[in-house]
C-alpha cells in the first residue's frame, strides 16, 4: 500500500510546465537516460516497442528550435503567418534543458493496428513524464507548432507511416505548481455493468 500511495502522489502532482516557466538549469544527461529507460518499459502489443525518441540538448536544441521555426515559416500561407509565433518557436528552447521528440515507429509488417502502436508510444511517454515528476523535473508534452505536420516527419527523416506524438520540453522550474483538478467527475466517466 505504501508504494501505491507514493505512485498515487506522483500521478496526482504531475503538472504541465510551460517553457516560459522553466529556469534554464540543465538536467544531467544520466537522468534523461534513466527516464528513457522507464519509458522503454511501457506495455506493447506483440512486443513491437514502437516508441522512439529524438533527444536535443545544448547546441542541438537551439538548432532544432530554429529548424522548427523555419518549418512553420515555409509551410504557412503568408496571410496566416504570425511573426510572433515564429519567434516563439525559435526561442522556446532557451529556458528548457532538453527537447525530446516522441514518435511512433510503425511496425513494418503492420500486423498491429496503428492505434495500438500509438497507444504504446503514449504509454511510454507517460512513464517518462511520471518519472520526471518523481525527480522534480518540469515537463510539457507539447503538440504545438509543426509537431503533427508532414514537414516535421521529413525534418526528422521518419517513415510515411510513423507518427509524431509531440515534443517533451524538459527543465526545472522555480514556480509552484498549480493545484490539480478534473473537469468531469469520475462517476460520469464510469459505467459498471
Amino acid at each position: 500500500m505504501e508504494l501505491f500511495k507514493a505512485l498515487q502522489t506522483v500521478i496526482h502532482e504531475r503538472r504541465s510546465v510551460k517553457p516560459g516557466d522553466m529556469n534554464g538549469k540543465r538536467i544531467n544527461d544520466a537522468l534523461i537516460m534513466a527516464l528513457l529507460e522507464l519509458a522503454d518499459w511501457a506495455p506493447t502489443h506483440a512486443r513491437t516497442e514502437p516508441w522512439r525518441f529524438v533527444v536535443f540538448a545544448d547546441d542541438a536544441k537551439k538548432t532544432f528550435c530554429l529548424g522548427h521555426a523555419e518549418l512553420y515559416k515555409a509551410n504557412t500561407d503568408a496571410e496566416k503567418f504570425n511573426q510572433g509565433k515564429y519567434e516563439k518557436l525559435k526561442e522556446q528552447g532557451d529556458p528548457v534543458s532538453h527537447i525530446i521528440i516522441v514518435y511512433m515507429k510503425r511496425t513494418v509488417q503492420h500486423s498491429i493496428p496503428a492505434v495500438e502502436e500509438i497507444a504504446a508510444a503514449a504509454a511510454a511517454t507517460e512513464n517518462f513524464l511520471l518519472g520526471a515528476q518523481s525527480l522534480g523535473i518540469a515537463a510539457l508534452w507539447s503538440t504545438g507548432g509543426m509537431a503533427h505536420h508532414k514537414a516535421m516527419k521529413e525534418y526528422l527523416s521518419l517513415g510515411e507511416d510513423d507518427q509524431v506524438l509531440g515534443m517533451l520540453m524538459l527543465g526545472y522550474t522555480d514556480k509552484e505548481p498549480s493545484p490539480g483538478k478534473r473537469n468531469i467527475p469520475l462517476a460520469e466517466k464510469i459505467r459498471w455493468k
